[in-house]
């Protein structure tokens, strides 16, 4: 396994300062591509863009958790960028990263190498690559999986990354599908769990409320831009072919008990509100 260190090339490698994706050198327009987006934005101020060194040297540093059996949790302290929480999935084929912070470090390596190899890297969507191509550098150029809807959206390709569509098994007991949604390729990972009873890694394709009892579907999050009925029906019918009784988003939300059950009804109660179904009631 090859180990990172956070230093020459590492230390300046450049990411967007808003979103946490990186680009590597900055950019010729010096516009983040993914910011300058409908569903993002780019401060009043101006593009802002920061290393792997600075954010180091400012102190900030990669937490490691147990969210459950087989699911570990990777943030940043304090957050960089949109402030999400990788997920990596352990498995006795390999380990997979499902979103990936905009940071790493030695605390990073070291926690990550310690829990084995990655066997795959995937981000739900663009807002979550990262500092993807990294964390592939550091362990053994993992394959980093992105979506042909969203490759437009992708500012630094390497040889490491993988473009795909189609629903798979990206290693035993971890299946992708590309749901829509959020972003065309808006993906989600599912996978049995330590208690059989199936998990789903959704991304911001499906978002938990703030206790857990519903979830919720947008097309900007920030922004407050909604999909349509027929949208969220797709979303819902896809995923309800999958069990599962947890379902995480791309930070610390979690439905942690009777999710598929929450998705329907949630789903169900969406396309109502934006039918208008219950205009009297407004």
């Amino acid at each position: 396994m090859t180990r990172a260190t956070i230093t020459g090339t590492d230390a300046d490698h450049v990411l967007c300062a808003t979103c946490g994706v990186e680009y590597g050198t900055v950019p010729a327009l010096n516009r983040c591509l993914i910011c300058d987006d409908e569903r993002q934005w780019i401060p009043r101020t101006g593009q802002v863009w920061t290393t792997l060194g600075g954010l180091t040297a400012a102190g900030h540093t990669t937490v490691v958790e147990e969210l459950e059996p087989g699911l570990v949790g990777i943030a940043t302290d304090p957050s960089v960028g949109i402030g999400q929480t990788g997920k990596l999935i352990r498995t006795e084929a390999g380990n997979v990263l499902f979103d990936v912070p905009a940071l790493i470090d030695a605390a990073a390596v070291a926690a990550v190498a310690e829990l084995g190899e990655i066997a795959a890297i995937i981000a739900s969507h663009p807002h979550m690559y990262g500092v993807q191509s990294r964390y592939s550098q550091a362990f053994g150029d993992a394959p980093i999986l992105v979506a042909r809807a969203d490759v437009d959206f992708l500012p630094l390709r390497t040889p490491a990354v993988q473009v795909w569509e189609t629903a798979h098994e990206i290693v035993p007991g971890v299946h992708l599908e590309q749901v829509g949604g959020h972003f065309p390729g808006s993906t989600v990972a599912h996978f049995t769990g330590a208690d059989g009873q199936g998990v789903l890694l959704a991304g911001d394709a499906i978002f938990p409320g703030p206790v857990g009892r519903t979830v919720s579907f947008l097309r900007s999050y920030p922004n407050r831009i909604p999909l349509s009925a027929a949208v969220v029906r797709r979303i819902a019918d896809q995923v309800g072919r999958l069990k599962f009784d947890r379902l995480y988003n791309n930070f610390r939300g979690v439905v942690p008990e009777r999710a598929g059950e929450v998705v329907r009804a949630s789903a169900q109660r969406y396309i109502e509100w934006v039918s208008g179904t219950h205009d009297h009631l407004t």
